[in-house]
């Protein structure tokens, strides 16, 4: 009997898309049949984004507090496997990918079901799976594998890039100076091989090794810098998210996190990450490598 799959994604640019496609590119000639799911908020956060509704977007997605979607509907009720493909918004999954997993639908097909998680990203994600890890828990889901691409290049450059494609829509060369934005091509084709590291194990119906395998062939990596950054970051987002949803005038106090967010990427971060790996990280090896290896596993 063919395996029977379900991918399930949503993407405002199509770059998300793109890389699932090239995931389940194999599955076919491997007597796999896929289901694709593109998930669509009753109201769809526009793309290019505005810079004002981009900044909206941040209480809520800290907060994980979910948007109506259009009805989701599967041709199973259940799968072989999900593959569960999303983008971190504000370090935290985005808006209608955290509305997938709070759905009734949804956490009923993946219940006693293998998952593998396909994510998007600018460069940080390891807190958005996090929580896509304990909602995965809480329904009863049990996640196998994870793959994670990202822009490659360097934080503070990624951040120009990506404001220009996504205020602009244009997945270009700012200036012809700065390189594209987003995940490199390279990578994106690259995902062809992961998704042949999937195949087999869904063939085979072992998991047991698959993170290793896909691990190993490069489909996630933890950066020691950006893992510092992001986890300072995360505990600064839910206090700014507490501040903004408290306050009646939350548009000037939006405004107000723009330009601080501004100012901690550009001067705060580089600086503490400077101090940070001048006089602590020499001495907490065994501790950051930990976390990295707990980052590049699964441990739900």
């Amino acid at each position: 009997m063919p395996k029977n799959v379900l991918l399930i994604y949503y993407t405002q640019s199509g770059q998300l898309e793109e890389i699932a496609n090239n995931l389940i590119s194999s599955f076919e000639s491997a007597g796999i049949t896929v289901e694709s799911v593109r998930v669509r908020p009753e109201k769809d956060f526009p793309f290019p984004w505005t810079t004002p509704v981009f900044f909206e977007a941040m209480p809520e997605s800290v907060h994980g507090v979910p948007v109506p979607l259009e009805p989701l509907r599967f041709q199973s009720r259940s799968y072989d496997l999900v593959i569960f493909a999303y983008q971190p918004w504000f370090l935290s999954p985005s808006i209608p990918s955290n509305s997938v997993l709070l759905d009734p639908a949804f956490r009923a097909v993946i219940k006693d079901t293998p998952v593998v998680t396909l994510i998007g990203a600018r460069n940080m994600w390891l807190n958005a799976q996090e929580t896509v890890k304990n909602e995965l828990k809480s329904a009863g889901a049990s996640l196998v594998g994870n793959v994670a691409l990202v822009d490659r290049v360097s934080n503070l450059v990624s951040v120009v890039t990506i404001f220009h494609w996504m205020l602009s829509g244009r997945k270009d060369r700012y200036l012809n100076i700065f390189p594209k934005p987003g995940v490199s091509d390279e990578d994106i084709l690259a995902a062809k091989e992961y998704g042949q590291i999937v195949a087999k194990a869904i063939s085979g119906n072992s998991y047991s090794d698959l993170q290793k395998e896909l691990v190993k062939a490069g489909a996630v990596e933890v950066k020691y810098n950006l893992m510092f950054v992001e986890n300072t970051g995360k505990k600064i987002f839910r206090v700014w998210a507490k501040i903004i949803n408290s306050r009646k005038n939350r548009s000037r106090w939006l405004v107000i996190f723009k330009y601080y967010l501004l100012f901690a990427l550009f001067i705060v971060s580089p600086l503490v990450l400077l101090i940070n790996n001048i006089f602590f990280r020499p001495f907490r090896g065994k501790q950051n490598q930990k976390k990295i290896n707990y980052y590049l596993g699964l441990n739900q």
